[in-house]
């Protein structure tokens, strides 16, 4: 198995979720959020339960000061209180606030069954607590008409003095009642159901079945005077929901809505640009040269970038392919001949050698050998100019030079020639000496081959390029040549030695950096215009 037929292999094994597949689990996540949001429901219940237990502290807190107000006026005559509090669990006397806030929790409170009922006094309410508890029950009952809460209102030892049931009953037995009677505030959450389990802590809504309880004490002089004990059921969170159907019916209707134009704009900007650029490359692969043509929609502007940058690489290369062949064809053509000719000569020479009588007059044997010797410097040459060709293609790493330098190394190559440079010579070009040098050099060559005797550079710049005009007085370039002068292999000196390379060699050295090159219209000899990158 070879290595691509390998590769391809583990590429075909390794699973790979498709884009359509990302899609569309983003789009569910997206739709199927909202209802994710009812597993936390309880989240909201326990805030819930917290308002209603913030509710219950404000009222009895009034209520407390009431009571305590009745029972200050009633200490002269002897009113008993209940339990000391103890040094420790007293307020500081320093502190101009001490909040009581609401703490319940659904998940780290235990949820405790539904209230026990009232028991008999062990001894009856003392009057005073009993005449405080009579008027204290107008209040309640106005105040029970808004918050829909239940009060009962306990003296020192527990007993009702008032509510609308268990007056003269106990209700000390019951947790929260009995830490209240020491003292201390306390809230508790219980069943409203009686004889059945708590529910789930995972269920949609633990707040449906429970009941708020909270137990304050009455403090007079560091005594408990009595507890105002409250109650309430937390508001329905699936009543509320209810209540509001329609608002979440559109709500949900709009998540569907967006979800799918989300669904749409992904398709439109990346699902359908990138499939055609998957059917673009296969069609390239096949060869197809109308599949270079820019993509008919991009969607993003990373796509766009990406199409276009994928597809001059794959024109480009495509070029190159093209390239690669008819060099081929000519450097096959160009080979040919003089590869013909050394062959031919040494036949010859070898059967002369080998008959019994020279066939062939010294002269010719000197022919021949001078022949082979040409064509060898003619293969030579040819290979110097494709090593050449070879280094001038090669992409360029942060090369610099000024002209200057260039120029001075021309003038010492061509001593027998005039050369004049002027302009700005200073000015830096992105391209390293040497292959600046080349490019002067085979411009210089072939005006040198064609009998010229002067070459004059004029360089001129601007912010990106650095021109150069090349003129000499040689022969002139025909008309019918001019067109392809650039070509690789084309010459016109093919009998003298020429291999047709050098201004080909020139214009892939200034390609590859980023240059050009061109022929100007002249009166006399050549002209060229060169535009080198800015260094």
């Amino acid at each position: 198995m070879t290595s691509a037929e390998l590769k391809e292999t583990r590429l075909k094994e390794k699973w790979r979720p498709s884009l359509g597949l990302i899609v569309f689990v983003v789009l569910a996540s997206v739709t199927v959020l909202p209802l994710i949001g009812l597993f936390f429901f309880r989240l909201y219940d326990n805030q819930l339960i917290r308002q209603t237990q913030a509710e219950l502290i404000a009222q009895s807190q009034v209520l407390a000061a009431i009571y305590a107000r009745e029972v200050e006026a009633r200490r002269a005559s002897g009113i008993a209180l209940g339990a000391e509090i103890p040094p420790e669990a007293r307020p500081d006397p320093n502190s101009r606030v001490a909040p009581i806030k609401p703490a319940l929790d659904l998940v780290s409170d235990q949820l405790l069954r539904q209230r026990p009922d009232a028991r008999p006094a062990a001894a009856p309410a003392d009057a005073a607590y009993v005449e405080i508890g009579a008027r204290l029950w107008p209040i309640i009952i106005e105040t029970q008409k808004v918050t829909l809460a239940g009060f009962r209102i306990l003296d020192p030892h527990g007993v009702v003095i008032a509510g609308r049931d268990e007056v003269g009953q106990s209700l000390a037995h019951i947790e929260e009642v009995a830490t209240a009677l020491t003292g201390q505030y306390r809230a508790v959450l219980r069943t409203r159901v009686p004889d059945k389990p708590p529910p789930p802590i995972y269920s949609f809504s633990r707040g449906l079945g429970v009941h708020v309880f909270s137990a304050m004490p009455v403090i007079v002089d560091n005594r408990v005077a009595g507890v105002i004990y409250t109650s309430r059921t937390p508001s329905n969170i699936f009543q509320h929901f209810y209540q509001e159907r329609i608002k979440f019916v559109l709500a949900a209707l709009a998540v569907i809505l967006a979800t799918v134009v989300i669904g749409l704009i992904f398709s439109r900007t990346i699902t359908r640009p990138m499939y055609e650029l998957i059917g673009r490359a296969e069609r390239i692969g096949r060869g197809e040269r109308d599949a270079f043509q820019p993509l008919a929609h991009h969607g993003t502007r990373e796509f766009a970038q990406l199409s276009k940058s994928f597809l001059d690489m794959a024109e480009q290369l495509s070029r190159r392919s093209d390239y690669i062949a008819t060099f081929s064809a000519h450097l096959t053509h160009e080979l040919k001949s003089p590869l013909t000719s050394i062959k031919g000569a040494a036949e010859l020479l070898l059967d002369s050698l080998q008959g019994e009588a020279s066939t062939l007059t010294r002269m010719e044997q000197k022919t021949f050998l001078s022949n082979i010797l040409g064509d060898a410097d003619r293969l030579a040459t040819m290979t110097q100019r494709l090593r050449e060709l070879a280094r001038a293609e090669a992409a360029p790493q942060n090369e610099r030079a000024e002209l200057r330098a260039v120029v001075a190394g021309l003038a010492s190559r061509f001593p027998t020639r005039t050369i004049n440079a002027s302009g700005c010579l200073d000015r830096a070009i992105g391209m390293s000496a040497e292959k600046a040098l080349i490019v002067l050099s085979h411009l210089a060559d072939n005006a040198v081959r064609h009998n010229a005797k002067t070459i004059t550079l004029d360089a001129s710049s601007d912010e990106a390029t650095i021109g150069m005009t090349v003129r000499n007085d040689g022969d002139p370039i025909s008309e019918a040549n001019r067109e392809r002068i650039f070509d690789a292999f084309f010459t016109t000196r093919r009998d003298t030695g020429g291999t047709g390379m050098g201004l080909a060699i020139v214009k892939a050295v200034m390609t590859s950096h980023g240059g050009s090159i061109r022929l100007l219209p002249a009166d006399r000899g050549a002209t060229f215009e060169l535009r080198f990158p800015a260094g």
